[in-house]
């Protein structure tokens, strides 16, 4: 032990006869070594999204007959915007609906999907019901289209999906389906032909993945993605528009979020298990901690149903890198950088039962995403044009 003290001794008289300048730039060569470090280790593990494969940027739909069509090239506004312009769009509203192995709840969403896209945004060729019971809308708020992404699925995913579309699209009065919202199942709508189109990801990406994806092909004034579950109450997308509509800049951009931050307090929430409650209040806080401050305000960025204008499309999607759980903090990232006004909104959500979300795993793994994610941003190993 004397021994010790002594070297210990030694090496303070040591370090106390070199020069105060001399000190001081070993202190900032070890700094900006473990700089480049942490730098090196971020630019290693952050992830790049992998290109996709030709025959992913194809989808089939129903023909007129009810067959399913040959793979079609998608449209991709992407390709036409060198800069931030961005084609057109040919109808209202596009869904895309991120879908990994869902055949057994996949039926009851879409019910209540095309019921109130088709009410709210239908064309003529709809059918009568139809147009007896549409809401008045400006005639320019026409014409929808679902992109079904379907994430790698082993099941009947997309089966399910075309047996659907075909029920609905060959009858002018077809049979309904049962869906969280709706526990009894009604007389269905009559959907026009292409309306529903499948996209197969021949590799799973993960949900990020699958929305960004769908995202990149969308041809609507307006896009959401919602989940295939169906847990959050599809007639609240009314709400998300008008919002967006409210709150868009001079651009036309904005994004308008799904919330659920009023149901805290709420019989669904308080019957969770306590490390559920607990790991839930906990990213709440790392989120706060870790993310930009406008993007901190956002009190539910997790729920599964947001809306963009389509001007807000050429900001975010392009620069998407997350294809996790974390991607929506990475998509109000974007959206805080470009300055694209966020609208949160409170929607009806439910449980539902059959959720592929590992609650501690998860967890734990969407802070790690949200740590490398903000680092890569900070460090500008990711940037925005």
């Amino acid at each position: 032990m004397a021994a010790w003290n002594e070297v210990c001794r030694q090496c303070v008289n040591t370090v106390a006869n070199v020069p105060i300048e001399i000190l001081l730039v070993a202190a900032l060569a070890t700094l900006l070594g473990l700089f480049v470090l942490f730098f090196v280790f971020i630019f290693t593990v952050a992830p790049v999204p992998r290109a996709p494969l030709p025959e992913e940027e194809k989808y089939r739909t129903l023909s007129k007959d009810g067959t399913v069509t040959d793979p079609e090239q998608l449209p991709s506004w992407l390709e036409a915007s060198s800069t931030h312009a961005i084609t057109p769009a040919s109808l209202f509203m596009s869904v895309v609906i991120p879908a990994y192995n869902e055949e057994d709840r996949l039926t009851g969403m879409l019910e209540e999907a095309v019921n109130y896209l088709e009410r709210m945004y239908g064309t003529a060729t709809s059918g009568e019901r139809t147009l007896r019971n549409r809401k008045p809308e400006p005639s320019a708020d026409r014409g929808w289209e679902i992109l079904l992404v379907s994430d790698g699925s082993t099941d009947r995913t997309e089966e399910v999906a075309f047996r659907f579309a075909r029920d609905h699209q060959l009858s002018l009065h077809p049979k309904g389906a049962a869906g969280p919202w709706t526990p009894q199942a009604g007389e269905g709508v009559h959907i026009p032909p292409g309306t529903i189109r499948v996209v197969n990801l021949t590799r799973n990406r993960g949900k990020g993945g699958a929305v960004t994806h769908g995202m990149r092909h969308v041809r609507g004034q307006y896009v959401v993605f919602a989940d295939a579950d169906g847990a959050s109450k599809f007639d609240d997308l009314g709400k998300l528009v008008g919002a967006c509509r409210d709150v868009e800049d001079g651009k036309g951009r904005a994004v308008a979020v799904g919330s659920r931050a009023h149901m805290v307090g709420s019989e669904a929430v308080v019957k969770r298990s306590k490390l559920r409650n607990f790991l839930m209040h906990s990213f709440h806080l790392i989120l706060w901690l870790m993310t930009p401050p406008k993007t901190a305000t956002v009190k539910d960025t997790q729920c599964g149903f947001k809306l963009f204008s389509r001007n807000a499309l050429p900001f975010i999607v392009p620069y998407m890198h997350s294809e996790g759980w974390i991607f929506d903090v990475e998509m109000l990232m974007l959206a805080e950088f470009a300055k694209i006004p966020v609208a949160e909104v409170p929607v009806g959500w439910r449980e539902v039962k059959g959720s592929k979300l590992n609650v501690l795993r998860d967890s734990i793994g969407m802070a790690w995403g949200l740590a490398v994610l903000r680092a890569a941003w900070s460090l500008g190993v990711y940037r925005q044009r």
